[in-house]
């Protein structure tokens, strides 16, 4: 009786470390292929398309690591309204907002946004909304004022862009 539980508990221990080691392995995949998405250089910032068909920016909200999906048919940038009230982002208003499901209602509020590469502005204005995804939405408030172009599946944000005052959009 006690060799088949020293038995059992042998082979318990050997499937959770094989577990261990393949989730481990997994994760460093997932990490590798992530940075090799995202590139800043000197002269420009690019981000290869996901294996989701999007790009993918990294960045931080309030200092808060983010993932934004970027959306250049976004007029504004946008969070979920959870993530919003989790960082206690600064109401300003109320607003109704036209999204690919239909008109829904939210908040603005302001939040600094900071972009993997030295892209960041401080207090933009951004839409709460409810039922968003949990990474945000980078819109053209803020791609509009980069200099960027999208080829091969690569979008690629040139060094020097023009930014607002008190913006720093330069990568």
């Amino acid at each position: 009786m006690n060799t088949d539980l020293s038995r059992t508990f042998k082979l318990v221990t050997l499937w959770l470390v094989l577990g261990a080691a393949v989730f481990v392995g997994v994760q460093w995949w997932l990490h590798r292929a992530q940075q090799a998405r995202f590139q800043a250089g000197g002269e420009a910032i690019e981000i290869r398309r996901g294996p989701d068909g999007q790009y993918h920016w990294p960045g931080r909200i309030n200092g808060r690591a983010v993932d934004f999906l970027v959306d250049t048919g976004a007029t504004g940038t946008a969070v979920s309204a959870a993530l919003a009230a989790e960082l206690g982002l600064e109401v300003i208003g109320s607003v109704r907002s036209q999204t690919a499901g239909g008109v829904v209602s939210g908040q603005a509020v302001r939040a600094d946004v900071e972009l993997r590469g030295g892209v960041s502005v401080a207090r933009l204005r951004v839409v709460a909304l409810p039922g968003l995804s949990d990474n945000p939405l980078l819109g053209m408030d803020v791609l509009g004022r980069l200099h960027w172009s999208q080829r091969d599946g690569v979008l690629r944000i040139e060094a020097g862009a023009a930014g607002a005052a008190g913006d720093k959009l330069a990568p």
